[in-house]
């Protein structure tokens, strides 16, 4: 069975953790969730309320890590799936989630990238040249990164499949499904 690496952290998109999480387990794959450390993370649910002009935060679910980014050997595993939430914007600072990242980018593995999760890509230069979509407030930081801001739910460039936020999962998963099953299909 191949395996699919989802790299997160502390006050990751509660949403966007677990969807990707468990709709690859439903489509045959073995998911492992890694952190900075090897603990319970404390996710967030991020919504809007009338009158505010950017998204609340409230506390979210917690779930075990499966493995610290220094436990994972990136060559066992098919894919990477990178949430949003504020978690990208510390994880793309440690060097032992960004050489991760990196075997990905080099070994054109399938990446999914969504909401704020795009920043660890541009943290490692992967998106110098390239197109991807993010939550809207990003398209500075990918513009500075070398990178086209694109508004989709699926955006598809090369092995990186990304999306704005979690009202995308459905069409972001979809196309990432496709991309991976290229790639590394179940059974």
């Amino acid at each position: 069975m191949p395996k699919v690496l989802l790299i997160t952290g502390d006050a990751a998109e509660d949403l966007e953790v677990m969807y990707p999480y468990q709709r690859l387990l439903e489509a045959g794959y073995e998911v492992d969730i890694a952190a900075p450390a090897r603990k319970v993370l404390q996710f967030v649910v991020h919504d809007f309320v009338p009158g505010f002009d950017t998204y609340t935060e409230k506390p979210g679910h917690t779930w075990p890590a499966d493995l610290a980014f220094t436990e994972v050997d990136p060559d066992t595993y098919a894919a990477l799936v990178i949430p949003g939430g504020r978690a990208p914007e510390y994880l793309r600072g440690n060097k032992d989630c960004r050489h991760l990242v990196q075997h990905f980018v080099d070994t054109g593995k399938p990446i999914a990238a969504l909401c704020h999760g795009p920043l660890i890509l541009a943290a490692t230069g992967a998106l110098t040249g390239r197109s991807c979509s993010a939550y809207p407030a990003l398209e500075p930081d990918l513009a500075a990164a070398g990178a086209h801001w694109v508004d989709s739910p699926d955006h598809v460039d090369g092995n990186i499949v990304s999306g704005r936020a979690w009202p995308d999962h459905p069409l972001w998963m979809r196309a990432f499904l496709t991309v991976l099953q290229a790639e590394a299909p179940v059974g």
